[in-house]
């Protein structure tokens, strides 16, 4: 009687596991075999009886059904990282046992959620990617530039938050701050300035000149005009002459006129050539021209130069220059001041 009571029991025991066995298998996966993410799968199995002692047949996540030790550990407490909180949420870090993984507060795993749940696996090993909390990367704001602005001035400098522009007019002056800074909410410290429209006047006639130009009440920055000098004069200055950006024309020339050589009957040095006046053209010389008169020792028999320049039609003689007289300039011409040896260095001391 009792042998029949313990082979029922022995007959009862193995329905039952094999019962457990199948429902293991139907909730479990297949393994596979391309996803098992850096780690080694245990023997795989269908039932207690395919795996060694101390090793049960249990379901081990992608590996399916596997030859595992329950009693075998994964390792706690974690390495201890940044911008992260692990909790065990089972009684034992044993197969199957749950760990959750939370970033704290305005960090994010890389998927974006700030947790994930990590099972204990046959390998001793903690499923999923090891834990990297990282904070989210705020998109770079800026603050718009309007077209009409970006048309009318030349912009110098990043729109992004925090940083600063700088404005030039593509043409006329500038009114407002020439610099502004970007807000982080994506405002402008300053308005944006304007560019005024500059113009000059007419240009200033000159006395014996002629203007060259377009006559207008105004002129455009860059626009140019010409002078010219009437007969016997010099222009003083530049013939071509432009409105600038302040509304002011480059320079104002001037016509000069030319000097008579205020020599007759005594030959002066002009260019670098001893002359007499009557050889130079009209015996004048152009506005500006040097021109060196000889001057007599007081005590000796011999002539120094002294040079004085032309200036707007006004041409002086030295205080020391003499003109020789009529006479003396047909009589005695070897003795004119001009024509008589030049004082040595000594003989001026």
């Amino acid at each position: 009687m009792d042998s029949v009571l313990l082979l029922s029991l022995w007959a009862l025991a193995a329905s039952v596991s094999l019962q457990t066995a199948v429902q293991a298998s139907d909730a479990c996966p297949e393994r596979l075999l391309g996803n098992e993410r850096r780690r080694t799968c245990p023997k795989p199995c269908t039932q207690d009886k395919d795996c060694g002692n101390k090793r049960q047949c249990l379901c081990d996540g992608q590996c399916g059904l596997s030859c595992v030790a329950p009693g075998r550990t994964c390792p706690w407490p974690l390495p201890s990282g940044n911008n992260f909180v692990a909790s065990l949420l089972s009684p034992t870090p044993s197969f199957s046992a749950l760990l959750e993984v939370r970033c704290d507060t305005g960090y994010m795993l890389p998927n974006g959620l700030d947790a994930a749940i990590r099972r204990c696996q046959g390998d001793r090993q903690w499923s999923g990617d090891d834990p990297n909390c990282t904070a989210p990367t705020s998109p770079r704001v800026s603050c718009p530039l309007p077209e009409e602005l970006t048309d009318t001035f030349s912009i110098d400098g990043s729109a992004v938050a925090g940083t600063t522009i700088r404005y030039t007019c593509l043409s006329g002056e500038l009114v407002g701050n020439s610099e502004n800074l970007c807000n982080i909410d994506q405002t402008w410290q300053y308005p944006h300035p304007i560019c005024q429209r500059v113009w000059c006047p007419p240009p200033q006639e000159v006395n014996q000149g002629y203007l060259v130009a377009v006559q207008r009440t105004e002129y455009d920055v860059g626009d140019a005009i010409y002078y010219l000098c009437k007969k016997n004069h010099l222009l003083d200055g530049p013939n071509r002459v432009t409105c600038q950006p302040n509304g002011t024309w480059s320079a104002v020339p001037y016509c000069r006129a030319r000097c008579p050589i205020p020599a007759e009957r005594s030959r002066v040095l002009i260019g670098g050539l001893k002359r007499w006046p009557y050889d130079v053209t009209d015996s004048v010389v152009p506005h500006g021209e040097s021109v060196t008169f000889y001057c007599k020792h007081s005590r000796k028999q011999c002539s120094f130069p002294y040079t004085q320049t032309c200036f707007d039609g006004r041409l002086n003689p030295p205080f020391c220059y003499q003109e020789p007289t009529w006479l003396q300039y047909k009589l005695f011409p070897h003795r004119l001041v001009s024509e008589i040896e030049a004082c040595s260095l000594v003989d001026l001391d």
